[in-house]
């Protein structure tokens, strides 16, 4: 799922709204040094669009994905704005894409004739409760109730006029990448288990070893001298 979320100004890097890191995540403590890159990252984008000498949004990539970690940055430009996220790896691409697609077109509806004349830091923090209930949405988009409200309010991002055959298809390969990311979690969860208790395990083991080793010497010591 969309762990942290930046929206900024692309002209100047001006940050517009946020979403930060839960407190109650199983990743906060790391999500703080992300949120850091996630800055640099915005800031690397104004630089790009400020290099082209002519202020060209077109000069910077519209979406694309930077792997950091065990996670995975995914940006994408929506006019002069630029709405960044960051998913675990195994999150699916699509579903990253969709979801900021989908804060681009409330973000527009709700904020678009303000972009230019904001003037303070975070000046649509009021977003952020869109954004957390868009990431309610995406948070397990493998369960079949939430498949279907995705489904739902995804149309315009599936594409506008489609045949229904089209969507069709295209939710079954959104359930499919879904279940995948299922899957991918409970892989990175347990071996998130293993490195945090793998080395406290280890130690108690090589100790009850230890323990079993002198009791066994004590027995036969007791028996010799008997």
């Amino acid at each position: 799922m969309p762990k942290i979320t930046f929206i900024s100004r692309l002209a100047d890097g001006l940050p517009l709204a946020a979403s930060l890191a839960d407190e109650k995540d199983a990743f906060a403590l790391e999500l703080r040094e992300y949120e850091r890159q996630a800055k640099r990252i915005l800031k690397s984008l104004t630089a790009e669009y400020l290099a082209s000498g002519t202020g060209n949004v077109s000069a910077v990539r519209k979406a694309a994905s930077v792997e950091a970690g065990a996670f995975t940055f995914h940006y994408l430009i929506g006019g002069q704005v630029a709405f960044l996220t960051l998913a675990e790896k195994a999150y699916p691409r699509k579903l990253a894409f969709a979801f900021l697609d989908e804060l681009r077109r409330e973000f527009e509806t709700m904020y678009g004739a303000q972009v230019e004349s904001a003037s303070r830091p975070y000046e649509m923090i009021r977003f952020d409760s869109f954004i957390q209930k868009s990431k309610k949405v995406y948070l397990d988009a493998s369960a079949t109730r939430n498949l279907e409200k995705l489904n739902s309010e995804l149309l315009d991002v599936l594409g506008r006029g489609e045949r229904l055959e089209s969507l069709q298809n295209t939710s079954a390969l959104l359930s499919a990448e879904s279940r995948k990311y299922l899957r991918r979690a409970k892989r990175a969860r347990w071996m998130l288990r293993v490195r945090q208790y793998g080395p406290m395990l280890g130690i108690i083991l090589v100790i009850a070893i230890m323990l079993w080793f002198f009791k066994l010497r004590g027995k036969g010591g007791h028996a010799g001298l008997g």
